[in-house]
């Protein structure tokens, strides 16, 4: 790709009339999108080149003078957008924790409560970012690869000529052919006329090579470490682990792939959580320089006024609040610790998405679950709800940073980054609040027959009820219940040690490449093998592509991955509307 990054000439406007037209648009197909990929994997890909590439095709139908500081405006709105609507993993956790008989938890939020909720937590969630720019961005100097993969695409997309045009087109046919791919597999008559042949208990687990072409952009841009350390995480958990937990008789023969996962998550989680926790522990002094380079912040070039920042925050903190108040019950005192939590845990994340290009949000969340399992014993509503809103104010600041990473690279000014970012919150929730509701009843995420498993919501539900009921004992009456209580319990255990010990001997540069990422391990026990299968073979062709033939990586790697990404996200959403309207009609 290009890496020349002239100066912005002082003349250029970055948000202009059709930027902020252009970055709506792109926000409401991004917010609209992007919950199928993360409510079917668990976790979703890169964001903002695809939001870069839709705006270098949708800017282009405006003008034919626009800029890469314009197509900035554009990708930021699609980033802001993708975090909000990643929080779907939020209101599936719900519905399935609502629709689980005897649990009391009886949260159902409507689409307008959704959008006021997400939209006030996102809002906050931006302020509280804006600080922490300087740090991480000019001070750390922190890759965050995603932004720095953004900021290339803006550069190669605002390059002119033939190039330009060549990678648009890869990019077009790699998204046509994704979303055409899916298509088909959703069609009644491909199912009912090309069965696939394989054992039943292999089918309910998930293992085989599932077609899904948006794995394999997402195994493009993960890279071949996570992928290969997603495949032994996937092996372990869905290959070697249910014949031992079914000779322990810890599932049935008949045991569903939701049954197995609420065992299988417990190492995962353990593994995640450690790993996070210390991999923070060793960078204990960064952190100290973190608060003492906010505490000696005056002034912040390019950025909101800290003023601006506080007064809006505490405004946004008090709307918060009362929302919650009014919309769950909350405690004035629930709300104020869930939003005090939310510091350092963006803190966190930000620094292990910044090294690693993972955002450990909703597993961190695991903890802020546990904490308020010990300050509210047996209240699932206070474990989920407000480590629910630890969450939505953290997430948003993760993709804010690979927006900022990408407007350092060329020169765009992070006062109005931010003004995009306010505005697109609630075109995301709004988005999201709508089509939620069209996914969950087009697919399903509650029972056997579900589509869209949602395993960050799996888990999520499964630790809320750990920390709150599994460890009263009252859970635990008989054996059986007994010894899956103590599954649970040595088996996070192993799997923190695991991590802990992962994230250590990863911390040698010479050992790195050749050590199994705690993350990628984790992640992979909690989705199906088969699209971890598809995720790796797209990590290791793209380093065959790299190795024979390095040019042509370099310039349509990336536009590629981007198209097989799109393609498939952008037909699930169009689909259930068919649905909706009776155009079309899903196999049974």
């Amino acid at each position: 790709m290009p890496t020349s990054t002239p100066y912005k000439p002082p003349h250029v406007r970055e948000i202009t009339p059709r930027s902020v037209t252009v970055g709506l648009l792109v926000a409401l197909v991004i917010g609209a999108s992007y919950p199928y990929v993360v409510l079917k994997f668990g976790f979703g890909p890169n964001i903002s080149v695809v939001s870069a590439f839709f705006g270098f095709m949708a800017l282009g139908l405006f003008s034919k003078n626009y800029n890469r500081w314009e197509n900035n405006i554009v990708q930021t709105a699609g980033t802001t957008a993708g975090q909000i609507s990643f929080l779907c993993w939020l209101l599936a956790a719900f519905d399935i924790l609502a629709a689980e008989p005897g649990s009391g938890f009886d949260v159902r939020l409507t689409p307008v409560q959704t959008f006021i909720w997400l939209s006030t937590a996102g809002v906050l969630g931006v302020l509280l970012a804006v600080p922490l720019r300087k740090h991480f961005i000019e001070d750390e100097n922190l890759p965050f690869p995603d932004g720095m993969a953004a900021g290339e695409t803006l550069i190669m997309l605002d390059s002119r000529g033939e190039q330009a045009r060549r990678s648009a087109f890869a990019m077009f046919g790699a998204l046509a052919l994704s979303g055409l791919t899916f298509l088909a597999t959703q069609l009644r008559w491909v199912v009912d006329n090309i069965p696939l042949v394989v054992n039943a208990f292999s089918a309910r687990v998930g293992l085989g090579l599932g077609v899904s072409l948006l794995n394999i952009g997402s195994g493009i841009i993960i890279g071949l470490r996570i992928g290969a350390s997603m495949l032994l995480g996937g092996i372990i958990g869905w290959v070697i682990a249910p014949p031992w937990l079914l000779s322990q008789g810890l599932i049935a023969p008949d045991a569903r792939r939701v049954d197995i996962l609420l065992l299988i998550m417990w190492p995962a989680v353990g593994m995640l959580v450690a790993g996070g926790l210390s991999a923070l522990l060793l960078r204990w002094p960064v952190l100290v320089r973190t608060f003492k380079g906010l505490a000696s912040s005056a002034s912040m070039s390019g950025d909101l006024p800290l003023r601006w920042v506080w007064s809006g925050g505490i405004v946004a903190s008090v709307l918060l609040i009362a929302v919650q108040s009014a919309f769950f019950s909350t405690p004035v005192w629930h709300s104020v610790l869930a939003i005090l939590f939310s510091i350092p845990l963006a803190l966190v994340a930000l620094r292990v998405l910044g090294e690693t290009n993972w955002g450990p949000i909703s597993t961190m969340v695991n903890v802020v679950q546990a904490i308020f399992g010990a300050i509210a014993p047996g209240d699932l509503r206070a474990s989920m709800v407000s480590s629910g809103t630890t969450g939505a104010v953290a997430a948003e600041s993760e993709g804010l940073m690979q927006d900022f990473r990408a407007g350092q690279m060329i020169q765009s000014t992070p006062r109005m980054l931010t003004y995009m970012q306010l505005i697109a919150v609630p075109v995301g929730a709004l988005a999201l609040a709508f089509m939620y509701p069209l996914l969950r009843d087009t697919y399903g995420v509650i029972g056997e027959n579900a589509q869209l498993l949602s395993p960050t919501s799996q888990r999520w539900v499964g630790f809320a009820k750990l920390v709150t009921t599994e460890l009263t004992g009252s859970a635990a009456s008989t054996p059986e219940a007994a010894a899956r209580v103590s599954w649970m319990i040595d088996s996070l255990l192993v799997g923190g040690a695991i991590g802990v010990a992962l994230t250590f001997l990863e911390q040698k540069e010479k050992w790195r490449p050749y050590v199994p990422s705690p993350t990628g391990m984790g992640i992979a026990m909690l989705i199906p093998v088969n699209a971890v299968t598809m995720i790796f073979l797209g990590a290791a062709s793209d380093r065959v592509w790299a190795r024979t033939s390095p040019a042509s990586h370099e310039r349509y790697s990336i536009p590629v991955a981007a198209g097989l990404i799109a393609g498939e996200a952008l037909v699930a959403v169009v689909i259930p509307i068919l649905v909706t309207i009776g155009l079309m009609q899903l196999p049974s």
